[in-house]
């Protein structure tokens, strides 16, 4: 649809709906969402064109200094949906620019992804991404300082956990995978949810389902599709998932690991790049080990030659390396193989013979990283190891790394991640040059420098665990 054609829509959208408010969204450089409200009747065909100047840059954290905060936020018209919970009101999505016609804004997390996909187009290469977002969904979250010995320092409150539950269905540890109902409880949430992510959001919903967490983990998949779309239907999910849980009185969350001792909230992300003209260059059926080609062999080398790096990325907060330890389905060690969930990239063998189905499924990043750096970054690792034919080696191993010793690992040459997100932001430093095409150097020194902070925060706070550890020394 022509530039036009998406205006009228959206204005359809908001006539024939009787919108009267219009929230005007856009995501931060850490994946925030953020938002202004804005009176319908001020969408007219130019607002589209000439933008809301609104934004004081400034204030939103990453952003820009208070000398040049003034900013303009534009309308992307064919993001224009109803809010289902909010009657009258609209939900837009917003480019952001700088002020004084100055421009797209170069930390415009949005800006990025679409100069991301502009140099693939010139390398004549168009990317698909299929990301596998969890989540828990809690019924409440309560602060509990005097608990330290459950790791946490605060308690979970879950309809399905069995201390919560007692003598009535339950999930089990590590029991919570596709369990029927009434064991599972949040099925009429779930189901709530992808019903107004399929018709209100124009998802085209695969699965959801209820995860391997003991209480409270979910699972939805929507199709794949192209990397800028794919991080909108991203932000607009979690956008849902967080509003109808409030609405049931729950809280819902993307935190990577809540609960010690149960697995945690991973986002694997399929990948597959095809060319311009509709060639998998992943796919090759003379494949005897995984139908893999050579060049997806290489985009593999690329991802594990600049995993550590792209950690800082996919897995950004210091939460996440909670997530990344052996024993709870987390990616730990930088292998790859086919069908193997304990390697960091793995060749999914679901279907053999089809094209369209190939692709590799990259385990390391959770739903707390912002999808549109993400994904870009994921893209650029896979380009640069194209550029470069970095040959990954063989497969190594098919069989669970995590119950291997450490010194067959070490004999097979199986690196591990990052332990922590400071280690992470480390390697990004240094390995950073194949980020360029779709990253400045401003804005990784500015996410570098910020997220360095936050480590520095949280490292100065003692934690329940350590008062329980060390009270008494």
């Amino acid at each position: 649809m022509s530039e036009k054609g998406s205006v009228e829509k959206a204005l359809g959208v908001l006539k024939g709906n009787r919108i009267k408010w219009v929230d005007l969204q856009f995501t931060d450089l850490f994946g925030k969402l953020h938002h202004i409200t804005i009176p319908a009747d001020q969408f007219t065909r130019d607002a589209f064109t000439e933008g809301f100047g609104k934004l004081d840059g400034s204030s939103i954290k990453g952003f820009t200094e208070i000398y040049e905060s003034d900013m303009v936020l534009m309308p992307i018209p064919e993001s224009t949906r109803p809010i289902p919970w909010s009657p009258g009101t609209a939900r837009i999505l917003a480019e952001v620019h700088r002020g004084a016609g100055a421009g797209r804004f170069e930390r415009d997390p949005r800006g990025i992804a679409e100069k991301a996909e502009a140099y693939q187009k010139e390398l004549g290469y168009k990317s698909y991404f299929g990301p596998e977002p969890e989540f828990f969904i809690f019924d409440s979250v309560s602060m509990d300082i005097a608990q330290p010995a459950s790791g946490t320092g605060y308690k979970i409150h879950s309809r399905e956990a069995p201390w919560e539950n007692a003598g009535g269905y339950v999930i089990r540890h590590k029991e919570g995978y596709y369990p029927a109902e009434p064991i599972d409880q949040l099925g009429n949430v779930r189901m709530e949810i992808v019903t107004l992510l399929k018709d209100v959001f124009g998802f085209e919903i695969e699965a959801t389902h209820h995860e391997v967490a003991t209480a409270g983990q979910c699972e939805i998949n929507f199709r794949y599709s192209s990397l800028v779309d794919t991080a909108d239907r991203l932000q607009t999910l979690k956008y849902v998932v967080r509003n109808v849980a409030h609405s049931h009185n729950m809280l819902a969350t993307f935190m990577p690991k809540p609960m010690y001792g149960d697995n945690g909230t991973g986002m694997h992300t399929h990948f597959s790049l095809w060319t311009t003209n509709g060639r998998n260059v992943m796919y090759d059926k003379g494949d005897r080990y995984a139908e893999i080609s050579k060049e997806g062999r290489y985009i593999i080398g690329g991802i594990l030659k600049h995993a550590m790096a792209l950690s800082a990325i996919v897995s950004p907060t210091v939460n996440s390396y909670h997530r990344l330890i052996p024993g709870y389905e987390a990616p730990v060690y930088l292998a790859w193989s086919r069908s193997n969930r304990s390697a960091v990239v793995r060749v999914p063998t679901y279907y053999k013979g089809i094209e369209k189905a190939k692709r590799v499924e990259y385990r390391a990043p959770d739903p707390t990283c912002n999808p549109y750096l993400a994904f870009s970054a994921i893209l650029m690792a896979g380009l640069d190891g194209i550029k470069r034919k970095l040959d990954p080696g063989s497969p190594v191993v098919d069989e669970s790394i995590y119950n291997m010793s450490a010194s067959k690992r070490k004999e097979l040459g199986i690196r591990e991640l990052p332990r922590s997100l400071g280690e992470a932001l480390d390697d990004l430093e240094n390995d950073r040059d194949f980020l360029k095409p779709a990253f400045g150097n401003e804005v990784l020194d500015t996410y570098i420098e910020l997220k360095k902070d936050e480590c520095r925060m949280i490292s100065a706070y003692p934690h329940p665990i350590e008062i329980y550890q060390y009270l008494d020394g």
